[in-house]
């Protein structure tokens, strides 16, 4: 399926919006360093900064050729007698691509913005322990190959874009604003390097029950939630446009059901921990409200407010219910809350898409399979190869640093210095394995 011929106003307006995105880092990379203790806040925020300059890169360097644009060239391959266009085949360093504000140009620059993004998320699960250099050496892989493919999948013409055409099941997969290319990629990352690494020194006790390590700045969290919102308008709008050929008009609707989708999720959150705990839970709250973000993204351009509110409110519970259950069932350390918000928050939206709202295209017939055969190629394909990918890696420069780097704090082990001077380490965090 050709992505749409953009108009100079339409893509004008595109480019603005792709503008916002980075607002979404700063607020997730905030999130992060609240969630996490003191010693390591500046570790947290350092991290995102070198990440984002690698996924920037190692995507201009490959990442756009793999990604490839509707309708431009492509490797395809002829099995049971249908066509599987499965990697695009651009130049390298976007050769041959004028930025003249046609759609092709627009696409590279939002993947650019968008593989940063997918980058940003594992950094909150792998907080407080996470090697600088070798989040870098993961980042390359992932923005230079992992989201490229599945992205080209969904938006470069691929072939789960073409389940609609090929197979009859409605408009094909659709992402129409990365729940899956995005938020669930960066998930399954998370969920990748949280395995490999093993949970914080101090977090599980003696007999397997975690222990709660409170993040050290609620502020930073909230504010962070603020940010992200704003940069979620931009994603959701252009991805919409660029990708599925929304209107420019459509953009409030966007925005309404991306404020809707995160504010429901955040007040079922607030619920759940009030019901559960007496009092609501600031940053499971915000988690809730990113989650519902998350969400969001995968329809927003097509839902009624309504049904957007719906899918808040299950993304807030599901963020709750999450947390807990990957902790004390699978013994998985997720600081940032990185794999519910991200992972289980779009999956969830890319599993509404398939009964929630209208996407045009010739018919809702086999929308819900079409949903299912992409949630089921994340789940049985991207993460074998994401975990895989990062096992190898992890055997080649090492992900966790050294216990005495936990025992100092990440600033001062990898900085050479604490983002708050006053800071003393306290050692009875490492007194159990």
């Amino acid at each position: 399926m050709d992505s749409p011929p953009l108009s100079p106003s339409a893509a004008g307006i595109c480019g603005l919006l792709i503008l916002l995105i980075p607002l979404a880092y700063a607020g997730l990379a905030l999130m992060n360093s609240g969630l996490g203790r003191s010693r390591s806040a500046v570790h947290s925020l350092m991290a995102s900064l070198t990440v984002i300059g690698v996924a920037t890169s190692a995507y201009v360097i490959c990442g756009g050729a793999f990604q490839g644009f509707a309708g431009r060239a492509a490797f395809a391959i002829a099995a049971a007698g249908k066509s599987w266009n499965w990697i695009g085949s651009g130049r390298l360093f976007f050769g041959g691509l004028d930025f003249d504000g046609s759609g092709p140009a627009l696409a590279a620059c939002f993947g650019m913005f968008a593989a940063a993004f997918a980058a940003v998320i594992p950094l909150g699960a792998g907080e407080e322990r996470w090697r600088l250099g070798s989040a870098a050496v993961s980042t390359a892989v992932l923005a230079g190959w992992t989201y490229p493919l599945f992205a080209h999948w969904v938006w470069g013409g691929g072939w789960l874009a073409g389940l609609g055409a090929t197979f009859g099941l409605g408009a094909g997969f659709v992402d129409a604003g990365g729940a899956g290319a995005i938020q669930v990629v960066g998930g399954l990352s998370a969920l990748s390097v949280t395995w490999l690494m093993g949970p914080r020194r101090g977090k599980f006790s003696g007999d397997q029950m975690p222990t709660a390590i409170p993040g050290h700045n609620a502020v930073f969290v909230t504010f962070g939630a603020f940010l992200a919102l704003i940069g979620w308008f931009g994603l959701n709008s252009a991805a919409a446009i660029l990708f599925y050929g929304a209107s420019p008009a459509r953009i409030a609707l966007i925005a309404v059901n991306t404020l809707l989708s995160a504010g429901s999720a955040l007040l079922a959150a607030a619920l759940v921990t009030r019901t559960r705990f007496g009092k609501p839970d600031a940053s499971l709250s915000a988690n809730g409200w990113t989650a519902g973000l998350a969400a969001s993204s995968a329809a927003a351009a097509f839902q009624v407010p309504a049904e957007a509110l719906m899918v808040g409110l299950v993304a807030g519970t599901l963020v709750t219910l999450s947390v807990e259950w990957l902790e004390l069932h699978l013994k998985i350390d997720d600081p940032g809350g990185s794999i519910s918000v991200h992972g289980v928050g779009g999956l969830w939206g890319l599993i509404a898409a398939g009964f929630l709202g209208r996407v045009p295209g010739p018919g809702s017939a086999g929308q819900w399979t079409a949903q299912l055969v992409g949630i089921a190629t994340l789940a049985g394909f991207m993460f074998p190869m994401i975990y895989g990918l990062n096992w190898v890696l992890n055997r080649i420069t090492r992900f966790r640093v050294a216990l005495d780097g936990e025992r100092q704090g990440m600033d001062l082990h990898e900085l050479g210095a604490n983002a708050y001077p006053e800071l003393v380490s306290h050692l009875e965090d490492f007194s159990q394995r």
